[in-house]
């Protein structure tokens, strides 16, 4: 199971929001690429990055920042979100070297571009779903859609998507622990791997989660706990592989 570091960006710096809220802040850096390279150096073996003033304006703001992680780690699987609404915002990513782009929002609210997605870029589409007791939340969690959370997920499985990422936002940013029962249960109604987001706050968090890569849970997303000191990053590595094995996924 890989464990997965978050770089979030607004204003070109590393920071992390408490629950999507654009307004509790923690700056942890103005050197992204910099802290990309510390997890690396670290042994991470994929890097999630997201575009956070890309998500609240619709298009990509922080791209440039993007393409520079890329450029220095070519080898490295990244996969992107944050304002991702169109086949030519994916075609920019992937031609800069990104491996993976994420599509949350609009997933949810023009579904019919993921099959487009899909059909145009096989293997580089991931959704990303993040839900509230079940319910699919968009617009950067600040709506909460009547869609269920597994209905959406296996939609988009048929759609051709590579994975999902499953964030549980009333955790995100709050270290209390990944929701292991309800993404589980997201990853057994589906046949793509699911990568878990939001709550990781200790080595215990990271454990629990590797018991059960069993159902189909390939990663887990880890952001707070690693700029706050409460998980070493390379620990939490060395633990999932002991307990889930070493994945094969985006190495």
């Amino acid at each position: 199971m890989l464990l997965i570091p978050a770089i979030d960006l607004k204003d070109g710096k590393c920071v992390r929001l408490r629950q999507g809220d654009m307004q509790d802040v923690t700056v942890f850096s103005d050197q992204p690429l910099e802290v990309a390279r510390r997890w690396v150096e670290a042994g991470a073996r994929r890097l999630h990055v997201v575009d956070l003033d890309g998500a609240f304006k619709g298009e990509p703001v922080n791209a440039d920042v993007i393409h520079e992680i890329a450029e220095a780690f070519p080898e490295l699987p990244i996969q992107v979100g944050g304002g991702i609404r169109n086949e030519n915002t994916v075609d920019v990513y992937i031609q800069a070297g990104v491996r993976y782009v994420i599509i949350g929002t609009q997933a949810v609210n023009e579904p019919h571009l993921i099959s487009d997605l899909c059909a145009e870029f096989a293997t580089h589409i991931i959704i990303g779903l993040d839900a509230r007791d079940g319910r699919v939340a968009t617009d950067g969690w600040s709506k909460l859609s009547k869609h269920d959370a597994i209905d959406m997920a296996q939609h988009f499985e048929e759609d051709g998507v590579e994975a999902i990422i499953y964030t549980d936002i009333a955790r995100d940013g709050m270290m209390q622990g990944v929701n292991i029962e309800a993404t589980v249960k997201l990853a057994e109604a589906i046949n793509i791997p699911v990568i878990a987001s939001g709550g990781i706050q200790n080595i215990e968090n990271v454990k629990k989660l590797a018991e059960v890569s069993g159902s189909g849970i390939i990663g887990a997303i880890t952001g707070r706990a690693i700029y706050e000191g409460t998980l070493d990053f390379t620990e939490g590595q060395k633990a999932a592989d002991e307990i889930a094995g070493h994945s094969v996924f985006g190495l």
